[in-house]
């Protein structure tokens, strides 16, 4: 059996038997193709791994310049691939069951302030079609605190502009409902009403955000043009940075933790607890821009 094959069974057994998510067996099934190329550079056959040669290739990944949240992720997806192996007898036991995972310290995420927030947006080229559905794109991922995954999964359907609505598909497949600002608003009614019927056509295509093809917008393209405005903005941030300022901007503007917890889709509100952390001067007056509905006791006082 090809490696490719291999892979392929590896996916369609995380999906089917572990039950998890679409995102998370792709990443495992990359994890593992990261593994078959060292074991080829290597010259060591899959049948020949032991927790020896697994230990070797993590601190190969680790000499690379891998952080430990990657290696993590590695091992993870290297005991499911290790109890996938077993079950279809390429293993006789699961020798990626000892590897134990590292406890990544856990640090403050990086907040952006109102005026990188500006600069970032100010930075796409509005002449353009495309950058009038980025700037549609990237004003709602602040404006919603989106996951990269749930802005290039949201449906049509999904969205409410006249509510100011979007109904949300996040992790473990479930939904929540988030509002959207009036900025977001008219970017998006920009986008839908002149850019994406071009791109479009007569297709049907259930996702807002679609390329320059009229396909679906992928979260590798979602990064990639990121990259791009942050470079001219000379912002060093990442897709996932909006996420944490709006969490953030809602907290120092005075919206309870738990409202917080449920606008970001965390199952657990110690994961929301760390924005409480941050301490930036100019949160308040970012939230009172972006976010003028919700008040804070000093300004009602």
């Amino acid at each position: 059996m090809t490696v490719k094959m291999l892979v392929q069974q590896f996916y369609t057994d995380v999906r089917t038997v572990e039950r998890l998510s679409e995102n998370t067996a792709k990443t495992y099934a990359e994890c593992v193709i990261l593994f078959f190329r060292w074991l080829a550079k290597e010259k060591i056959k899959l049948s020949s791994v032991t927790t020896k040669n697994l230990v070797y290739y993590l601190v190969w990944r680790k000499t690379e310049g891998t952080d430990e949240l990657t290696i993590a992720k590695d091992i993870s997806a290297l005991r499911l691939f290790g109890s996938f192996l077993k079950r279809k007898n390429y293993w006789k036991e699961n020798f990626a069951l000892p590897l134990d995972r590292p406890k990544p310290s856990r640090s403050l995420p990086k907040v952006l302030s109102v005026e990188q927030v500006d600069a970032f947006l100010n930075a796409i080229d509005l002449s353009k079609p495309l950058g009038i559905r980025d700037r549609a794109l990237f004003e709602l991922i602040y404006s919603c605190g989106l996951r990269i995954s749930e802005a290039a999964g949201l449906k049509i359907q999904n969205l409410h502009l006249k509510e100011r609505v979007l109904i949300v598909q996040g992790k473990g497949d479930k939904e929540r409902m988030v509002p959207f600002g009036e900025t977001a608003k008219i970017r998006l009614e920009a986008y839908l009403n002149e850019v994406r019927p071009q791109l479009v056509g007569t297709r049907v295509i259930d996702e807002v955000f679609v390329n320059y093809q009229g396909k679906p917008l992928s979260r590798k393209g979602i990064w990639k043009n990121f990259q791009i405005y942050e470079a001219k903005s000379g912002i060093n941030a990442k897709v996932h940075t909006l996420r944490h300022s709006f969490a953030t901007h809602l907290l120092a503007g005075g919206m309870d933790l738990r409202s917080v917890q449920e606008l970001l889709g965390h199952s657990d509100l110690a994961t929301t607890t760390i924005y409480t952390h941050i301490e930036n001067s100019q949160l308040r007056e970012a939230h009172k821009k972006f976010f003028p509905g919700h008040r804070t006791e000093d300004q009602e006082n």
